[in-house]
Parts: C-alpha cells; sequence; structure tokens
C-alpha cells in the first residue's frame, strides 16, 4: 500500500512542478472502468491526476499520474470453479500507469498510442458472499451454501495499451476520448470453509492459495483540455486532467 500510495504523490509532485515550470495546458475528464465478469466502476472525483510526463522528442513522450477508483466489483481467478459474477467489493481502488506514448499530430487534432504497465491495489476490500456462495452452490450442485473466507490483500501489476484522439476546437479548448485495455492482478489468497448441501449438510475446507483479483477490462476516459497559453496547443507540456 505505501509504494502505491508513494507512486501516486509522486505523480501529484510532477503535476506541480509541471504547472510552475509551463502552465500551457490542463484539463478536466471523467474515467470509467469496465471490468471481465464485473460490475461498471467510476472514479472519485477530483482524485485523478492523468498524463504527466516529459515529451522525449517530437513524436514520443512518458506519461504516469494516478487515479482512484470506486470498484463496484471484480472477479477473482484461480479457483477450483468459475463464476461469471464479481466476487470481491465493492472497494477503492488506486490505479498508477507508466507509459509509452507516440503522438501525431496535425493542426487542431492530435491522436496518440499507448502503452505501457501499472500497479494498482484496492482497499477497503469486501468479499461478495452472496456471489461466492451461488458459485459453491452450482459447483457442488447444492441446494444451499454459505461461506466463511479470509483473505490476504496484495498489490497487483499489469499492462496496458490504447489510443487517445484529442480534437482543438479553438485554439484555447479541446475535446479528448480515450481508451485503455487493461490486463493485471493482484494475489488474494483464501482460506476458510464454507457448509452446505441438498438433503444433508456438511463442511469443507477452503485453501485457494492461488486465488487472485481479475483487473482485466476497458478503461474509458472523456474530457475536456484547455490550453491556458493562448496559442495553439503545438508544443505543449504534457497534460494534466
Amino acid at each position: 500500500m505505501k509504494k502505491f500510495t508513494k507512486l501516486f504523490l509522486f505523480a501529484c509532485l510532477l503535476l506541480t512542478v509541471s504547472n510552475t515550470i509551463q502552465a500551457q495546458e490542463f484539463g478536466l475528464s471523467f474515467s470509467y472502468f469496465i471490468p471481465k465478469n464485473g460490475y461498471f466502476s467510476t472514479p472519485i472525483s477530483p482524485f485523478s491526476i492523468r498524463g504527466v510526463g516529459f515529451n522525449l522528442n517530437k513524436f514520443l513522450a512518458i506519461e504516469t499520474g494516478g487515479s482512484l477508483y470506486r470498484m463496484s466489483g471484480l472477479n477473482v481467478k484461480g479457483l477450483p470453479f468459475e463464476s461469471k459474477e464479481p466476487l470481491v467489493g465493492p472497494n477503492f481502488t488506486i490505479f498508477v500507469p507508466v507509459e509509452l506514448v507516440i503522438q501525431l499530430q496535425a493542426s487542431n487534432v492530435e491522436f496518440d498510442i499507448k502503452g505501457g504497465v501499472f500497479g494498482f491495489y484496492g482497499f477497503s476490500q469486501k468479499i461478495n458472499y452472496g456471489n461466492l456462495d451461488r458459485s459453491i452452490r452450482t459447483f457442488e450442485n447444492w441446494e444451499v451454501a454459505n461461506a466463511d473466507v479470509r483473505f490476504k490483500n496484495k498489490p497487483g501489476f499489469g499492462y496496458h495499451a490504447g489510443a487517445e484522439l484529442t480534437v482543438y476546437v479553438t485554439s484555447q479548448v479541446g475535446v479528448s476520448i480515450e481508451t485503455n485495455y487493461l490486463i493485471g492482478e493482484s494475489a488474494l489468497p483464501l482460506t476458510g470453509s464454507y457448509t452446505g448441501g441438498s438433503a444433508s449438510l456438511e463442511t469443507k475446507s477452503i485453501d485457494y492459495a492461488d486465488a487472485k483479483i481479475d483487473f482485466t477490462g476497458l478503461e474509458f476516459s472523456i474530457g475536456l483540455i484547455f490550453n491556458s497559453g493562448g496559442g495553439a496547443p503545438r508544443q505543449k507540456s504534457k497534460r494534466r486532467r
């Protein structure tokens, strides 16, 4: 948890330094995460700083940042059974990407191709016992099942790729649309037991050491970019939103 907090604070520091050196562009955006076999997740505004970094040359840049998501529900893999419904959540998740950006610019349009790695950490983690019990009932072919599990919450990592299109409707205002596909996971070893059955009840132990939170899905963002320099946004500093 501490390492991701430091990464997020580092992104904030980059934002402050960038604004001090060259306060040319800033923006406001809303990002949403649609996880695989999970529930639609929403951002916790205003705790999102993305697109902070520096240009390597005219066409390449390095960007980082951080977002705080309210994850409604994420799935868990590495279990002896599969579930099409999320097994953990809701929680709060810190998401910190580091990416290489290919920038393709025209007079009023910029198209960015992005790819890189990310870290994340979910806190205030909860087990969705309703979905877990239903999955166990299906797996065991029982009529009833009730689980009682303990877990060790750990940070996760992954990689992502995507693209962003920005259209400047005026010299000072632009509209951006960004989509990223994320593939990541974090270890979530589960222990405990579950009780259930049909005609009679029995109890079985749980020791799922290979269980992992599945952080796979589509991140979609839409935002407004404001150029405070008063000129055409060609030699811009990295965007903040």
